[in-house]
C-alpha cells in the first residue's frame, strides 16, 4: 500500500507546483481566454458575432483562410510522404550514404528560419543562383518560386521534412529486424511486409508527425512574410496586418481564435483515435 502523504509534504509540492502554473496561466491561459472575450467584443463594449461573420463571408479573408488551408495541406501530405520514404530508406539501408544522411538530415532544424529563409532566396529567386547556373548552358530559366505558394511550401518543406523524418525513424527503430526476416524467411513480400507489418506499427506515429506539422504551420509567419505575395496571404500574415496595422484588435482576437482551432484540430483527431483505440484494446 501507498503511504499517504502529510499535510506538510502536500503542502510542500503545492508550492512548488504554484509557480509554474501562475506561469503557465499568466502566458498561456490568460492570452487565450482574453483573446477570445475580445472577438466577442464591438469597439464600443457590446457583443457581437460581426467579426467571426466577416471573416467567413468577407472574399478576402476566405481568399486568406483557403490559401492557408492549401499551404498547410500540401505541407503536410509532401513532409510525410518524403519523411517516411527517407525513414525507411535511413532504418533498413547500411551504407555510408544512408549514414551520411543520418547524421546530417536534422541540420535544417538548427538554422534560424529568418537565416534559412533568405539562403533559399538567393537561391531560388528569378535571378538567383538557380538562374545564374542555367545561364552558364544557355538557357534564363526563372524558377517562379517567389511570392507564391509553391516558395512558401518547398520552404515550410525545407523546415518540417528533418522533424518529421526523426519521428518516423524512431518508431521504426522499434521494430526489431527479427520481425522482419522472419517475415521475410516466411516468404512474404516487401509490399505484404509493409502494408501489413510496418505500416500498422508506425502509423500512430506517423500520425503525430502530420500533428506538429499541421500545427506549426497553421499560424506560419516567417515565411509567409518574406516570401509570399501581397494578396492572398497566410493567416499569421493576416492577423498581423489586422493587428499592427489597422488596429483592428477584435478582428485580430477573432482571426487568432481561428486560428487557434484550425491549428487544433488535429491534435483533437489524435486524442479521440487514441481514445478510441485504447477502449478497443481493453475489450
Amino acid at each position: 500500500m501507498r503511504e499517504k502523504l502529510t499535510w506538510k509534504t502536500r503542502l510542500f509540492i503545492a508550492l512548488m507546483i504554484a509557480p509554474s502554473l501562475i506561469i503557465t496561466m499568466g502566458i498561456v491561459v490568460y492570452p487565450i481566454i482574453n483573446s477570445v472575450i475580445l472577438s466577442f467584443r464591438e469597439k464600443g463594449g457590446g457583443f457581437t458575432l460581426e467579426h467571426y461573420k466577416f471573416l467567413f463571408t468577407d472574399q478576402i479573408a476566405v481568399n486568406n483562410i483557403v490559401y492557408t488551408m492549401g499551404i498547410v495541406i500540401a505541407t503536410v501530405f509532401g513532409s510525410i510522404v518524403i519523411s517516411y520514404l527517407l525513414a525507411m530508406y535511413l532504418r533498413f539501408t547500411d551504407s555510408k550514404i544512408s549514414r551520411f544522411i543520418g547524421t546530417m538530415y536534422l541540420l535544417p532544424r538548427f538554422v534560424p528560419n529568418l537565416v534559412a529563409v533568405y539562403a533559399m532566396i538567393i537561391i531560388i529567386r528569378d535571378t538567383g543562383l538557380l538562374n545564374r547556373i542555367s545561364r552558364l548552358f544557355g538557357h534564363d530559366w526563372k524558377p517562379g518560386l517567389m511570392y507564391n505558394a509553391r516558395g512558401i511550401t518547398l520552404m515550410n518543406l525545407w523546415f518540417n521534412i528533418p522533424f518529421a523524418t526523426m519521428i518516423i525513424v524512431a518508431s521504426l527503430s522499434g521494430i526489431p529486424d527479427s520481425v522482419i526476416e522472419s517475415a521475410r524467411d516466411a516468404g512474404a513480400k516487401k509490399t505484404n511486409i509493409f502494408f501489413k507489418m510496418i505500416l500498422p506499427l508506425t502509423y500512430r506515429d506517423v500520425f503525430v508527425a502530420m500533428t506538429f506539422v499541421w500545427m506549426s504551420n497553421v499560424s506560419a509567419f516567417t515565411t509567409p512574410y518574406v516570401m509570399g505575395g501581397n494578396n492572398p496571404v497566410m493567416l499569421g500574415v493576416y492577423l498581423r496586418k489586422q493587428f499592427s496595422e489597422y488596429s483592428n484588435y477584435e478582428l485580430a482576437a477573432a482571426l487568432s481564435v481561428i486560428m487557434f482551432l484550425f491549428s487544433s484540430f488535429s491534435a483533437v483527431i489524435y486524442i479521440y483515435t487514441t481514445l478510441k483505440e485504447q477502449e478497443w484494446e481493453k475489450r
